[in-house]
């Protein structure tokens, strides 16, 4: 069990358990180098000791993280620890739609056409990279608080063996949306999720499962079997365009159903149109099942119902001869069983598998030999930080199982320290750059470099790089990484005749906190900035303090001096005294 604050790659910081399940147990962890929350799944032991079975993992689980779709959760690292084997991805707060069906029960059809909608783009996005889910169900769909779906399980559920309906407790989840093909050994494909999907839908719309079995091989075969039931008469609100969208998605024969995911998307978008609202109830071009084919060719063959009921007559005696040939066989086989696995067991003495990691496998081979174990020709590279190359890493059986004398083992050997091809990062975003290099085990140092706006570039981008493109270095190793960033100056407000808006625009742009003073002047424009307490090409730094006075317009006001007044008072007086002696 995985204890809170022990490290996953000595990198991936465990906070607490956020649930079980049949394949991987999965925990909340902390990014402890790019500073964020993740979610880190840990296959369930028993996988993790299936060999054939944690190669198909890894392959599928990188090949799955190359996926880039919204609907998709991001899987950021694949790995090994001590033996765990672990995938890591976008932490989400969310509820699966199972957990919302079954708070819920049926949703509105508004809200499941919007949830199917994301789903089949999400699913779309990977049948085009070739990539097949095979374990589409509501547990394995996440959907956020803002609505978004989220598409997880792709690395897990690819690598599962579909056909082994018994492998894992979370087969009784996943049988209740297997798809025909699946459950009778045929394969998936792309269309083998589009059935998944539909069964989903159904579930959405109802808020119960079509096809219920007291066990997986039960269930299995009510979808090869049944027709699925109308949600139409479920609820007789739900337009038959929509439950057109269910029967063609859960056609038994794939032949009837979409043919890609996006055509299931395109058909979704215009199911609630009003010119579909009356559509009829679809019909399927070829036959749904063998059955169906076998009672169609009866039907044109035989018109008589004596002859038909002969043959069937004819087919209970032959299902009867295949009973009882299938007891003889299956008795048979038992008896072979316990000839090859138990009988040996009395005769065949076990020794434990001896520790020869750190050995050259010459060293390791004769040690194996010695215990009476044969050495597999062939053996396996796998990178190593801590052992040299060339000399054992492990062993298969592990060192310290107890298997039996004259076993074949298979070693592992060293590759050496992984590498990492480093590419031509300039002109790029850093924040593209910096955390793909990290996931590749790089560290990352950055400088800045200072450039203007006249310089003509984006700020955060890579403009030199301390390893060249093309070459090789070890994980571990630093690589430096140059990037832009926009240094702002002040320009001559004076001299350039800034209005005192224009200044008030410049601060606000830069976070500056302007203090603005007046002063009454003829000598300068109106509004126009006439000191600045910064000088200009000063660098500007955001939270400071700017001071500018700006010129308003001086008035002009006429004053009167008093010898102006004695002067037109005589001149009043005298034009007084004139008037009177003419009178």
């Amino acid at each position: 069990m995985i204890q809170k604050g022990q490290k996953i790659n000595d990198r991936y910081e465990i906070i607490r358990s956020i649930g079980e399940g049949g394949m991987a147990n999965v925990y909340l962890a902390y990014d402890t180098i790019l500073n964020r929350n993740v979610a880190v799944k840990i296959l369930r032991g028993d996988l993790a000791n299936d060999e054939k079975f944690v190669r198909r993992f890894q392959r599928e689980a990188i090949s799955a993280s190359s996926l880039n779709h919204p609907n998709i959760v991001e899987m950021y690292d694949v790995g090994e620890d001590e033996g765990k084997y672990f995938i890591v991805m976008e932490y989400l707060e969310g509820e699966t739609l199972k957990t919302l069906i079954k708070r819920r029960g049926a949703l509105t059809l508004t809200e499941v056409i919007d949830i199917m909608l994301q789903l089949t783009s999400g699913l779309a996005c990977a049948h085009e990279s070739y990539i097949i889910h095979r374990d589409i169900k509501p547990q394995n769909v996440v959907i956020l608080e803002d609505g978004t779906v989220k598409i997880t399980d792709f690395g897990i559920a690819m690598a599962l063996n579909s056909n082994e309906l018994t492998q894992t407790n979370s087969v009784m989840g996943s049988v209740h949306y297997l798809p025909p093909e699946q459950a009778n050994g045929t394969g998936a494909t792309i269309q083998s999720d589009i059935y998944s999907a539909g069964i989903l839908m159904y579930e959405l719309l109802t808020g119960k499962i079509p096809f219920k079995g007291e066990n997986a091989v039960e269930i299995a075969i009510k979808h090869m079997k049944e027709k699925i039931p109308s949600v139409v008469e479920f609820n007789p609100e739900i337009p038959q365009s929509v439950e057109n969208v269910i029967l063609k998605a859960c056609a038994k024969n794939p032949k009837n159903r979409y043919a890609s995911a996006m055509d299931m998307y395109n058909d979704l978008k215009t199911c609630l149109d009003k010119n579909r609202l009356d559509e009829v109830k679809v019909t399927y071009q070829f036959p749904e099942t063998e059955e169906f084919e076998i009672k169609e060719t009866r039907e044109k063959k035989y018109e008589d119902k004596e002859q038909i009921e002969k043959d069937k007559k004819n087919e209970k005696k032959l299902n009867k001869v295949l009973i009882i040939t299938g007891i003889f066989t299956s008795i048979l086989a038992l008896i072979a069983l316990i000839i090859l696995f138990v009988v040996p067991k009395f005769n065949n003495k076990e020794v434990e598998v001896p520790d020869v990691a750190n050995m050259t496998v010459e060293k390791a081979e004769d040690t194996l030999e010695e215990k009476g174990f044969k050495v597999n020709d062939e053996t396996k590279e796998v990178v190593d930080d801590n052992i040299e190359e060339g000399n054992v890493v492990r062993t298969n059986p592990a060192s310290g199982r107890t298997v039996k004398k004259g076993a074949l083992i298979t070693l592992y050997v060293s590759s050496g320290k992984d590498k990492v091809k480093i590419e031509d990062y300039k002109d790029k975003e850093l924040a593209l750059v910096k955390p793909l290099l990290e996931q590749q085990g790089l560290i990352v140092e950055v400088e800045e470099k200072e450039f203007t706006k006249d310089d003509n570039i984006k700020e955060n981008i890579i403009v030199e790089q301390s390893i060249k493109a093309k070459e090789e270095i070890e994980k571990g190793s630093i690589i430096k990484l140059t990037v832009s960033k926009i240094v702002v100056t002040y320009p001559d407000f004076v001299n350039e005749n800034y209005t005192i808006s224009a200044v008030e625009d410049f601060c606000t742009e830069n976070n500056i906190t302007l203090i603005k003073n007046a002063k009454e002047t003829n000598e300068a424009k109106e509004n126009t900035i006439i000191y600045q307490s910064r000088p200009a090409g000063q660098k500007v730094i955001s939270g400071v303090t700017l001071k500018v006075t700006y010129a308003i317009k001086k008035e002009e006001v006429t004053k009167t001096t008093e010898t102006d007044k004695t002067s037109s008072t005589s001149t009043d007086k005298k034009t007084t005294d004139s008037t009177s002696e003419n009178n």
